[in-house]
C-alpha cells in the first residue's frame, strides 16, 4: 500500500491540482487496486518551512513510503523513479518549484 505525503505551502495546489496529482499517482500505479493509493496533503506555513535557512513557499517535499513490495536493484530503482518524476512533472518541475522526493521501503521481510 503506497503512501504519499506531500509537504507544501498552502497555496502551493487548487483542490483540483490536488485530485490531479493523485489520479496521476493512482495512474502511475496502474498494477494495484485504487484504493490502496494513498495521497496526503500537508499544508505547511511559509514561517515553518525553512530551505537553507530562509522561509519559502515554494518548495515541496514529497515523502512516499512503500509496505508491500520493494524495488529489489538500482535500476528497478532508477526506473521507478523516472517513472514517478515523469507522472508529477506538470505539479513540480512544470510549476517552476523546488523539490525533492523521498522513498521510503518499510521491511517485508517475514516475521519469525
Amino acid at each position: 500500500m503506497p503512501f504519499h505525503r506531500f509537504y507544501c505551502s498552502p497555496n502551493l495546489y487548487t483542490k483540483e491540482e490536488k485530485q490531479a496529482i493523485a489520479q496521476a499517482i493512482v495512474k502511475f500505479y496502474a498494477n494495484l487496486p485504487p484504493f490502496l493509493v494513498i495521497v496526503n496533503f500537508i499544508e505547511v506555513e511559509k514561517d515553518n518551512f525553512y530551505v537553507g535557512g530562509e522561509s519559502t513557499d515554494r518548495f515541496l517535499r514529497i515523502n512516499v513510503q512503500h509496505s508491500a513490495h520493494n524495488a529489489q536493484d538500482t535500476k528497478e530503482k532508477r526506473d521507478w523513479m523516472d517513472g514517478y518524476e515523469k507522472a508529477i512533472e506538470p505539479f513540480t518541475k512544470g510549476k517552476g518549484i523546488n523539490w525533492e522526493l523521498q522513498i521510503t521501503n518499510a521491511d517485508v521481510s517475514p516475521i519469525v
